[in-house]
């Protein structure tokens, strides 16, 4: 029996009802080409592949590896990637694969941020996330929640909140409520390549002193007449930008 690793955010989801839940919400398709972040003990693996054609797995867990292998031989096409997720290369297949999976939470934003860099390979994407980590990448412009992993996601996705996911479905039970979220890279970027470093650099700027004013965060880039001069209040707080707004600061 393998026992849950602290230090790779271990907390393996059991409850089946809510794991046949979490597949109606995602909705596998016989042709989809799906990668699974953290299969774990399979929980979502099993039930994908029995939807699906084929189905590619990251684990770093190398203990948790046989238990994968068992699923593997029992003829189902499954690929197992024993690594980092975060030093995976979601570009390196020819189809549009639909990512999902139970995120560890110490390293949800980093992976989050790692996908975003792949999305012309990425049709969807569905997680279990810290419900405050799911606040925060659904909040809006105005919300006390809406931050830097606000703009970063949604400038390049729509997100939704699908439901919340409570601790004793886990084992063990994490100390906090989980939500499932969907992410949809848009059709059409809000922003053009060329501009990302840039909209970067400014998106980290403002939201870097959270209580202070856009033009405090923003004085290394701008002048407030500057700021003002792009139709932007310079005076107001970085939660109550919006980003549009912010794509004309990096666009100036």
């Amino acid at each position: 029996m393998h026992r849950p690793r602290k230090r790779f955010g271990q907390n393996f989801l059991v409850d089946a009802s809510t794991i046949e839940h979490l597949i109606n919400a995602i909705n596998p398709r016989s042709a989809d080409h799906f990668i699974e972040i953290g299969p774990g003990l399979g929980a979502l693996t099993k039930p994908l592949l029995a939807r699906v054609n084929a189905l590619e797995v990251i684990e770093i867990d190398r203990d948790l590896i046989g238990h994968l292998q068992n699923i593997q031989n029992q003829g189902h096409q499954l690929t197992i990637h024993t690594m980092d997720v975060l030093n995976f290369d979601f570009s390196k297949t020819n189809t549009p694969h639909r990512v999902v999976g139970n995120l560890p939470y110490n390293i949800s934003t980093p992976v989050i941020f790692h996908l975003l860099a792949f999305l012309d390979d990425i049709v969807d994407m569905y997680f279990m996330l810290q419900k405050e980590v799911v606040e925060r990448i659904c909040a809006q412009s105005g919300d006390r929640n809406f931050g830097r992993l606000s703009v970063m996601v949604q400038a390049k996705c729509s997100a939704t909140n699908l439901f919340e996911i409570t601790a004793d479905k886990f084992d063990p039970p994490p100390k906090v409520t989980s939500a499932f979220i969907h992410l949809t890279p848009h059709p059409q970027p809000l922003l053009e390549k060329q501009w990302e470093p840039r909209f970067d650099e400014v998106v980290r700027h403002a939201f870097s002193q959270p209580r202070k004013t856009l033009a405090n965060n923003l004085k290394k880039l701008f002048t407030g007449q500057q700021i003002e001069s792009l139709e932007i209040d310079p005076a107001i707080r970085p939660q109550n930008i919006r980003i549009d707004e912010l794509i004309r600061l990096a666009k100036a």
